[in-house]
């Protein structure tokens, strides 16, 4: 199947990313390898989309500490990028509003010529085009929206964010359906990890089920944002955990303490509180 024929797609991480850890870089690799080896997609871009500080999880640090991490650790990338947005939002943004903010900018790009590519920006860094001319890139726009649409932004996870739709009030039924049938899931699943029994157990999940893309990480990795702060609470190293950029950032700012875990501690984490409080009304 010729690029033209392909669906160009987007992959798009909500989280915490307290701290980013090489797991999370190694997600994207592995959903890119897969989505391009299935030979109906091509991934074009990757995202990573802190959470902002209203989510009020548990330890969770200031989103622009956060957010500079996750810049540091896609430095060197080709084509990851991070995205503030959804960060700088005053009151918690729910992931399928994130998604169709990021669904609507690409549409944007693609309707009007004179934008430049959301496939090729990078975040603070010079942008390096080349001049054409009008008529050539007119004619690039109206062949891309012809053979290939707008790209697809689909929601990339691990298999704990997938079961997290199974957890009463944490998630909105109706925002469930908007991000697989709207956008579409790709899950990276272990060894063991039973995530086809547990789409099979949800009706909402079973009804997208072809929306769903299930990828096997054979080379195991354990790392978590959980276990990296439990080791510098305990004085541990964490290198070769999380990019050594990362490292330096987190030491020389001493992000992660006792005292940093003890955060919202008592504070019901917001689309619990949102949730709860609609259903009660």
């Amino acid at each position: 199947m010729e690029n033209s024929e392909k669906t160009e797609v987007v992959l798009l991480a909500c989280g915490s990313f307290n701290p980013i850890t090489n797991m999370h870089l190694r997600l994207f690799e592995l959903a890119k390898d897969y989505m391009n080896g299935t030979g109906k997609y091509k991934v074009i871009k990757g995202i990573i989309s802190p959470v902002g500080d209203a989510y009020k999880k548990k330890g969770l640090i200031s989103a622009c500490h956060r957010v500079i991490m996750a810049e540091l650790a896609t430095k060197n990338s080709k084509w990851i990028e991070v995205d503030t947005w959804e960060s700088l939002q005053k009151e918690w943004t729910e992931t399928a509003k994130v998604l169709r903010h990021h669904q609507e900018k690409l549409e944007a790009s693609i309707c009007d010529p004179q934008q430049n590519s959301p496939v090729l920006e990078k975040p603070g860094r010079k942008r390096k085009w080349a001049e054409q001319k009008q008529d050539f890139s007119e004619k690039k726009s109206q062949e891309q929206t012809k053979t290939k649409g707008v790209p697809k932004v689909k929601l990339l996870c691990g298999a704990d964010f997938l079961e997290s739709f199974g957890v009463p009030n944490l998630w909105k039924s109706e925002d469930i359906t908007k991000i697989l049938g709207d956008h579409g899931l790709i899950c990276i699943t272990r060894a063991g990890n039973d995530a086809q029994k547990f789409i099979y157990e949800s009706d909402v999940l079973w009804e997208h089920q072809n929306n769903i893309h299930l990828v096997n990480e054979w080379i195991t990795n354990d790392i978590s944002s959980t276990k990296i702060r439990r080791a510098l609470r305990r004085g541990q190293s964490i290198r070769y955990l999380v990019p050594d950029l990362v490292q330096e950032y987190i030491e020389k700012h001493n992000l992660y303490s006792s005292e940093s875990e003890e955060r919202n501690v008592g504070v019901v984490l917001a689309p619990l509180q949102r949730n709860t409080t609609e259903v009660k009304a």
